[in-house]
């Protein structure tokens, strides 16, 4: 097993994960088996409770996982499936530390930093990472050096480094190290500064950088890379220049451009061969010239931050590929649907997602939603919170139940359309108790859906609390609304779509966390055709 360590100076955002992903991407185009592990240094156990304003989208995985958002990120790159075992906290290993010492494992001794929570920090990552059996394991550390949270983390892959050693003159582990070169004044003077401070201070707690990740505004000069290796002491090779690029997807052809991948397994000793990249080019080729262009309006709670929606943002760039279209996603406020209406804020666009989410604020303006695309005949995919929007629309509009309501949002509504699940009744912790992770779903043969996955049985995330009551179930398909997917027991509700109409569907799963380049959500895939067919007809 080869380690890749990413750590990151100066600031955050800097896109460490993006980058390291997309090297993963071309270990995977030359034949290796690659894994990963987010490292976030925040005392939270994982990020399910955790505010979407601050932290952005909570991932899910297979195994129920609430992860960050940056494990998607490594999934869509490398097509894996990871799991909750490879998003480490700081709030997972103390509670383990402490778990350890209320037991006695640790005999008495003085439980402290170092040994104890760095040998807890290094079980975890190995663990995670020699489960999956690859070949290369990329340990993203979040934050930037000098953070006070990252200091257990960053001893403890300085002692993984030095325990691993090496053989035959190749080395078992290197550091990637991501930081920001920034440009000052009209001329745009690119500076090394920053680099050099935050690579010193790395070098301070004994990890030396073998490449160093230089994210500026446009390409690294020459020059510039010629000083960061002189100040920071690694080679010009391993200066790697990483701009702002067009899309995300684009990265690992950049990268590729400039032997990074080589220049790594030489260190490591694995194998170069050619990366076959062929189908990742494909794919961003119809990224990057469409023949299509559709209006998407997301229409959400948390739309002042665009990663609380990142899955399905990436879910369209995947549709986009494979229909030749540029999805265009403009985000609306649901709020300001229930100040200004449906009509005036959505008629522009093309389709209406209404995502997931928690909470009665601007849960009218999502229901607003709904009804508005069900009236026009609008294409309209709602996800979890967005499905049972798109229920209580519809018992209100159509079956005249004025009050029908989910007891989330009114607990007295006398047509409980919406209810808690009967296993949540009990619940009065909220960190990892909802429906969670993946689990399988049948459809009805002929329906929609069953189209879209070719299939009458498919296994998607799940992440909710509430559902579609099952006693009220008879009486809302007695119209035009029928419920085409269930869960495995036939109890619960998984799938809606109205029988008249171009493409109205919902879905209590989350379908983007499983979509991929070049195998889109299916779910997103028939929303963008709807909008494509009533745009430009027949294609």
């Amino acid at each position: 097993m080869k380690y890749i360590f990413v750590t990151g100076g100066v600031i955050s955002g800097l896109g460490k994960g993006t980058t390291a992903a997309a090297l993963g991407r071309l270990f995977v185009a030359r034949g290796l088996k690659v894994t990963a592990v987010k490292i976030d240094p925040y005392l939270n156990i994982d990020a399910g409770t955790m505010n979407p304003f601050e932290h952005g989208e909570v991932f899910v995985m297979d195994d129920g996982g609430e992860v960050d958002l940056d494990l998607g990120t490594y999934e869509r790159f490398l097509d894996v499936s990871l799991s909750k075992e490879h998003n480490i906290t700081t709030g997972k290993i103390y509670q383990s530390v402490i778990d350890k010492e209320r037991g006695g494992v640790y005999l008495g001794k003085t439980v402290q930093i170092i040994p104890h929570v760095t040998n807890e920090i290094k079980r975890k990552i190995v663990t995670a990472v020699e489960s999956s059996g690859a070949d290369v394991a990329i340990i993203e550390l979040g934050g930037t050096v000098g953070d006070i949270e990252s200091m257990p983390f960053l001893e403890s892959v300085r002692q993984m480094s030095m325990e691993m050693g090496g053989r035959n003159g190749h080395r078992d582990c290197l550091f990637m190290h991501t930081t920001l070169v920034p440009e000052v004044g009209s001329v745009g003077e690119q500076k090394t500064k920053p680099t050099q401070h935050s690579v010193r201070e790395l070098r301070a707690i004994g990890i030396d950088p073998d490449i160093i990740i230089a994210r500026a505004e446009r390409d690294i000069e020459q020059d510039i890379k010629k000083k960061i290796s002189l100040f920071c002491n690694v080679p010009v090779d391993a200066v790697i220049s990483a701009p702002n690029l067009p899309s995300i997807y684009g990265l690992p052809m950049w990268l590729e451009e400039q032997h990074v991948a080589d220049y790594i397994l030489r260190k490591l000793g694995l194998p170069l061969g050619k990366p076959e990249l062929s189908k990742w080019e494909a794919f961003y080729s119809r990224l990057e010239h469409p023949k299509y262009f559709v209006d998407v309006a997301i229409v959400g709670k948390y739309t002042e931050l665009a990663d609380a929606y990142i899955s399905h943002i990436e879910a369209f760039h995947h549709v986009g590929a494979e229909t030749e279209c540029r999805v265009n996603t403009k985000f609306i406020e649901s709020e300001d649907i229930e100040l200004k209406g449906a009509e005036k804020l959505l008629s522009a666009s093309d389709a209406i997602l209404v995502p997931g989410g928690f909470g009665s604020r601007g849960i009218e303006g999502k229901i607003g939603a709904a009804g508005y695309a069900r009236e026009s005949n609008k294409p309209y995919l709602g996800i979890c919170l967005g499905f049972q929007c798109a229920v209580i629309d519809y018992a209100r509009n159509v079956l005249g139940w004025e009050r029908a309501n989910s007891t989330e949002f009114d607990p007295g509504t006398p047509h409980p359309v919406i209810d808690l699940l009967p296993e949540q009744r009990s619940v009065s912790e909220k960190g990892g108790t909802m429906r969670l992770g993946a689990h399988r779903v049948l459809l009805e043969q002929g329906s929609k859906v069953a189209s879209l996955y070719a299939s009458t049985e498919i296994s998607e995330r799940h992440r909710h609390r509430y559902e579609v009551n099952p006693e009220l179930i008879s009486d809302l398909t007695s119209g035009r609304l029928h419920f085409t997917g269930r869960s495995e027991d036939g109890r619960r509700m998984e799938v809606a779509e109205l029988q008249s109409g171009d493409y109205f569907v919902g879905s209590q799963f989350h379908p983007e966390f499983k979509s991929r380049p070049g195998r889109p959500s299916p779910l997103h895939l028939g929303l963008i055709r709807a909008a494509i067919r009533q745009k430009y007809g027949s294609v």
